[in-house]
């Protein structure tokens, strides 16, 4: 081959290095839901790995392409439950981007932060167009790798009054809150239980971290007008959730109504969410092709699986940002 072809490789601590700002996260992940919502992206269905089930564990595989990046890509994600026992997060992922005319790799990327950030980034995007703008109380269970981005992000947008934050395991939960005083400059509420963390919240998130379905959030605790957004891999909720809402939306219809997985995996297949009860994917809300939350009373729900266009657009951000700071390092490919 006449041609040398080199790649942009950035580890965990070159991410970390590059320090993205909140806006710089949530413009990033916008412009990646501003091409699905105007037909200028790829979404392929995710796929799935479990090497062996009782490794308590699997693959999350996405893929996608983004027109106006000129980029296509691909994330392999670990998600593996018990592995904060070794000291480890639960999900480790790496990123490949792609030149799609040629298919020439261009940069791999550590994705265990990119994963957590654009994660916090599509729920606080679903909340600035479902939730109430005076929402004052966040109620959020789990302490997962993403849910760090979620209160940040959030808080970013919202500037809350009061911050619950609850989990299964007190360590867990207790290091969150801490690592979210020290980082907001405000006070945060542990709760020792479900109810006492989203009773009363006006913006409810649902991220925890079970090994089977189990309905832990009643519906009986979410306050009217209030906005609610379940992401687990296993579902929390009852089936008479999706009872109260005047909108559902998803990130990617065509992920949430198909697979074993996902927070409202059995709403889908009882028939209670459809095409027709669906409102809209969040990216028509970005362009404004559907209208977000339209009054003070209404309930919202807000499901998001995962995009892998969020993940192309962010990796997308930090390689330009690691050029323009010389950070990162440059490994040959032929």
């Amino acid at each position: 081959m006449s041609n040398e072809i080199w790649l942009t490789y950035l580890n965990g601590p070159a991410v970390e290095q590059l320090s993205l700002t909140d806006s710089e996260i949530l413009t990033a992940v916008e412009e990646g839901l501003r091409a699905q919502g105007a037909g200028k992206s790829v979404i392929e269905p995710r796929v799935h790995l479990e090497p062996d089930p009782s490794f308590h564990g699997h693959f999350n595989v996405l893929r996608g392409y983004v027109e106006p990046l000129g980029l296509a890509g691909v994330k392999i994600v670990g998600d593996y439950v018990d592995n904060y026992k070794q000291g480890l997060p639960s999900e480790m992922a790496l990123l490949n981007l792609f030149d799609p005319r040629t298919g020439m790799p261009l940069a791999i990327v550590d994705a265990t932060a990119i994963t957590e950030m654009r994660t916090g980034a599509l729920t606080a995007i679903g909340a600035r167009h479902l939730a109430r703008r005076d929402s004052r109380i966040l109620g959020h269970v789990g302490a997962r790798g993403t849910s760090y981005w979620n209160v940040r992000l959030l808080d970013h947008l919202y500037d809350f009054e009061e911050i619950r934050v609850h989990s299964r395991r007190p360590e867990s939960r207790d290091a969150f809150a801490e690592r979210l005083r020290q980082d907001l400059g405000k006070p945060v509420v542990v709760t020792e239980d479900w109810q006492s963390c989203v009773s009363g919240a006006d913006i409810v998130v649902e991220a925890s971290r079970l090994s089977q379905p189990t309905p832990l959030l009643k519906t009986e605790w979410i306050k009217p007008g209030s906005l609610v957004i379940p992401y687990g891999t296993m579902s929390a909720v009852e089936l008479s959730l999706t009872d109260l809402m005047d909108k559902i939306v998803v990130d990617d219809w065509g992920q949430c109504r198909t697979g074993k997985l996902g927070a409202l995996r059995q709403h889908v297949d009882a028939g209670k969410l459809t095409e027709e009860t669906l409102h809209a994917e969040l990216c028509d809300l970005v362009v404004g092709n559907k209208p977000g939350r339209e009054s003070d009373d209404e309930m919202t729900l807000f499901w998001h699986r995962g995009l892998s266009l969020s993940d192309i657009a962010l990796g997308a951000a930090m390689v330009e940002k690691a050029k323009a700071d010389d950070v990162g390092q440059r490994l040959r490919f032929a």
